[in-house]
């Protein structure tokens, strides 16, 4: 009877021993492949200041906010779309005001060590810029709307609160527009931000 009840366990445990590798072997594919399509999804909400300039060596502080949403595909690279939103009353005692609307889409890279909550991107993005209720000077008119490319290189720091909440410490984006302005038809403008990171899977 022992000696039945011996090798009963001993078949069973050579079978587990056998099966459990195929069983793994069957599932880490599959574990892979969610891995592969579960995209994290960030979304930023901020306030920003804008130092804009309307002609050469006349500047001017904008005040507005923005939105980004980030997709991180592969070890830090992404995908951002930001749509930003700013606005300038009685430009140098003009009366003259400027609200200003952006729509940038591009790549994003996040670096951070193991184990830090602190994590630096930088990122580089292109799309339309749409200035109203302003003044444009054009030959023979002025518009009080326009369109133009907004180009935007810069970055910030982020630095993790919870799991799904990040705090934007500090972000700093270079952007130019080409807006019509009389004289050089090119505006190189400092966004500086801060604000909230929403964190999704």
């Amino acid at each position: 009877m022992r000696r039945q009840l011996s090798s009963a366990l001993l078949a069973a445990a050579i079978a587990g021993a056998v099966a459990v590798p195929r069983l793994a072997a069957q599932s880490a594919p599959v574990q892979a492949a969610a891995e592969r399509v579960a995209f994290p999804l960030s979304v930023a909400v901020t306030y920003d200041a804008t130092l804009a300039n309307s002609i050469t060596s006349q500047s001017f502080w904008m005040n507005g906010g923005r939105v980004q949403v980030c997709g991180d595909f592969y070890r830090g690279l992404g995908v951002v779309a930001d749509i930003a939103g700013m606005n300038a009353s009685n430009i140098h005692s003009t009366g003259i005001s400027l609200d200003m609307v952006t729509a940038t889409f591009g790549p994003r890279y996040t670096w951070s060590r193991a184990h830090s909550r602190t994590s630096i991107y930088g990122q580089g993005l292109l799309g339309v810029a749409n200035g109203f209720n302003g003044l444009f000077p054009e030959p023979g008119a002025a518009a009080s709307a326009t369109y133009t490319m907004a180009l935007q290189v810069g970055g910030g720091v982020e630095v993790a609160l919870t799991p799904r909440i990040a705090l934007r410490a500090f972000q700093a984006d270079w952007l130019r527009t080409q807006f019509p302005n009389s004289t050089t038809l090119v505006q190189n403008s400092l966004h500086l931000g801060a604000g909230f990171v929403f964190r999704f899977r």
